[in-house]
């Protein structure tokens, strides 16, 4: 398996991960062209963050979305873990944690960068128990939101 940046030609690839990831884990279904159209926008614009994925054999099997949060505090970036697919098929097979481990490589590599954060529903045990076991923790903050969606 190979973990690299995404290329623009595999939008439609990454678009399609999120539609089914929305469904499976939220049973929500995503307007096809907003999604293109947002996954567009970061190839587009690289400020707005940088998609990765895993192939095998020539396939793509995953993606992930990075973006940035600056802290104050820390006077440096957070990456933020986001959109995370895997086939069904390639999942416990340590797809992600060949993906977290590069990203890690990459955050611990950048004095920029202070650490990597994620978010998960609540009601998502399976990802919850992969984060555990990467060594990821959960942290005492609650995400609140005000969607217009």
């Amino acid at each position: 398996m190979k973990f690299r940046e995404a290329i623009a030609s595999e939008i439609n690839i990454i678009a399609g991960f999120q539609q089914k990831m929305a469904y499976e884990t939220e049973h929500f279904r995503l307007n096809s062209e907003t999604v293109a159209q947002g996954v567009q926008a970061v190839f587009n614009n690289s400020a707005k963050g940088k998609y990765y994925v895993v192939e095998d054999d020539g396939k793509v099997i995953s993606s992930l979305l990075t973006t940035y949060e600056w802290s104050d505090w820390r006077n440096s970036t957070v990456i933020w873990i986001q959109s995370v697919y895997v086939l069904p098929e390639y999942r416990n097979k340590g797809v992600f944690k060949l993906m977290y481990s590069e990203i890690k490589k990459i955050t611990d590599n950048n004095p920029g960068y202070s650490g990597i954060r994620l978010y998960v529903d609540k009601t998502n045990i399976k990802a919850q128990n992969v984060y555990t076991k990467i060594g990821m923790q959960s942290e005492h903050y609650s995400l609140f939101e005000e969607m217009k969606l």
